[in-house]
């Protein structure tokens, strides 16, 4: 009887066995994974300003720079104007142009040794003049950690005989800057990036 019973229970032992086996082997094989797609925006930023100054041009100490500034005009004098273009350092890599309407250069004096026009300043400070559009100059700029400072001129002087220009009895003219910035993706040339301004508004 105890052989009969242990052969039984050998027997529902094996069957439990094999059931736990084919149990397993059913079990479906799996894999996951996933892609996502992270976004960010492109930003193009610059800001134009200048260093706020007297009517004489000398510079006012500790002052905030400005968007504009008032000047008394001497035959002879030298003035400080520093338009400079600051660009973001979250800026893509873009084409920066600058529209400089000097309307005092029939008073302006000549470059010499210690003194350059501002058009001769703008060429030093690295800037291209744009072909075919007058006034208008350029820079290539490549994405940077930091912030970028872009002198376009440093200061102007008046020819010592400006008193003898027609019109120095009633100047109205300004010397006025424009600063202009668009990605460089899509556009191979200044030229191309300009043009790219006039599609919708010209500036």
């Amino acid at each position: 009887m105890k052989t009969k019973r242990k052969a039984l229970l050998l027997t529902f032992c094996a069957v439990l066995l094999v059931v736990a086996s084919v149990l397993g082997t059913i079990a479906y094989l799996t894999s996951q994974d996933e892609v996502k797609n992270t976004f960010t925006v492109g930003q193009v930023a610059i800001n134009l300003d200048e260093a706020k100054v007297n009517p004489d041009g000398t510079p006012v100490a500790n002052a905030d720079r400005v968007k504009a500034n008032s000047y008394k005009l001497l035959p002879g004098h030298e003035y400080t104007k520093d338009p400079t273009v600051h660009v973001n350092a979250v800026s893509e890599n873009s084409w920066i142009f600058v529209k400089v309407e000097n309307g005092i250069a029939a008073y302006e004096a000549n470059t010499t040794k210690d003194y350059k026009r501002i058009a001769d300043q703008i060429t030093e400070n690295g800037w291209t003049a744009l072909d075919g559009v007058a006034n208008v100059y350029y820079k290539s700029y490549a994405q940077n950690a930091t912030s970028a400072d872009l002198v376009v001129f440093k200061n102007f002087k008046v020819s010592d005989t400006a008193n003898t220009v027609d019109g120095w009895a009633n100047i109205t003219e300004k010397v006025i800057v424009n600063a202009y910035a668009i990605q460089a993706d899509g556009f191979e040339t200044a030229e191309k990036a300009w043009a790219a301004f006039s599609e919708g508004t010209t500036p």
